[in-house]
């Protein structure tokens, strides 16, 4: 029988978590405070605390996080924003929906945003910079800083970071603004949709409060146009539950990624590696292979729930094909979209499953058992 090893467990965190959710949804089932209760602002204190910044505003899903993020900080249609090719869709639909212009740069072989590349980009148009944290370490906000100086507002896209460090600092307390998403999925994930915006900035929160109800200042008062785009109370509830185990599960995750790295030593599998003064939360293990769509369904076949972030750079998007860019712009991020792979990685995760999925991995890539077999026991 083959053993299935998924992409990802929620089933391990939803076990150790139940008793504190059903106790927080019991009281907010009591008090019926469904949207922007009790239950909100408590997590948003805990985690505006957790990420050492001043204001977390909780709002409906990761993509309204970063627009939300964009709008508050004053950007506007005609503004060009600058973010990397290698990301998520949604990093660029939200720069579209606030009106703005997507300005497209490539990565370096790290995957993150270029800063090079960056301050090539800059114009006296551009009005902001997203800083993409990506499979878990956090973007070079400093050399963003440097590059495009202190009239442009840099922003953090943190929905993979949660928790991460960056000399010191934690995720979400670096950037002007950072938008984060608490998809099932993230390191920090809730039961549906989520999101949050956290900023040191008195003004942008304030401004984001006002956006993500409305425009309303008071009951009534719209001094904006704004959006339906509230954290609902249980998510919240949930969230904070999960927040308690957050840095506990961020070390079962690093512990699991030195495992991976241990076990596919001397093969042709290019493992991770970690940005000097980043702290890296593994929310993915993204190696590189060669033949990776090849590769991938063979893991399939063997019950390993591989994953691709992301095949597609934003540019060869047929939804950003009006951009004018062809195949050959961005190559770094191209070569890598070709050949990234994302291997099961999640707190729980056991030594049997880690060891089935390097085995299936290198028998897809014709590599001998004995590879495998000999690095697993130096491992355990």
């Amino acid at each position: 029988m083959t053993q299935h090893v998924p992409l990802v467990d929620l089933g391990i965190q939803r076990d150790r978590v139940e008793d504190a959710v059903r106790k927080g949804f019991d009281e907010v089932m009591r008090n019926t405070s469904f949207v922007l209760g009790p239950a909100v602002t408590r997590f948003e204190d805990e985690y505006a605390r957790y990420c050492e910044v001043a204001h977390c505003v909780g709002v409906a899903n990761g993509t309204d996080a970063v627009e939300l993020a964009l709008r508050a900080a004053g950007i506007t249609a005609g503004d060009e924003v600058i973010l990397p090719a290698n990301t998520f869709i949604a990093t660029a639909e939200a720069v579209v929906r606030a009106g703005a212009e997507v300005v497209l740069v490539d990565c370096t072989a790290d995957a993150l945003i270029d800063p090079v590349k960056v301050a090539q980009a800059v114009t006296d148009r551009t009005r902001a910079v997203v800083g993409v944290d990506l499979y878990g370490q956090m973007a070079p906000y400093e050399a963003l800083r440097e590059v495009v100086g202190e009239s442009v507002t840099v922003v953090g896209d943190g929905a993979q970071s949660q928790g991460a460090r960056q000399n010191g600092r934690r995720a979400g307390s670096v950037a002007d603004v950072t938008a984060t998403s608490f998809y099932p999925g993230k390191n920090l994930g809730a039961y549906g949709d989520g999101g949050a915006v956290l900023t040191a900035h008195d003004e942008i929160a304030a401004h984001l409060r006002i956006l993500r109800n409305h425009g309303e200042a008071a009951k009534y008062q719209h001094v904006a146009l704004g959006f339906n785009s509230r954290l609902d109370s249980l998510q919240a509830v949930v969230l904070s539950a999960k927040l308690a185990w957050l840095d506990d599960w961020n070390a079962e995750r690093r512990a699991a990624a030195a495992v991976y790295t241990e076990l596919l030593a001397g093969s042709p599998v290019t493992t991770p590696r970690v940005t000097d003064g980043n702290e890296h939360i593994f929310h993915l293990y993204v190696v590189q292979v060669a033949e990776r769509d090849r590769v991938l369904p063979e893991l399939h076949a063997h019950g390993v729930g591989a994953g691709v972030h992301y095949p597609n750079p934003i540019h060869l998007l047929p939804a950003f094909q009006y951009l004018g860019h062809r195949r050959g712009f961005f190559p770094v991020a191209e070569e890598l979209a070709s050949h990234i792979l994302s291997l099961p990685l999640f707190p729980g995760i056991t030594s049997t499953q880690q060891h089935h999925v390097v085995d299936a991995l290198l028998d897809a890539l014709g590599e001998s058992p004995a590879v495998g077999e000999a690095v697993g026991e130096r491992v355990g």
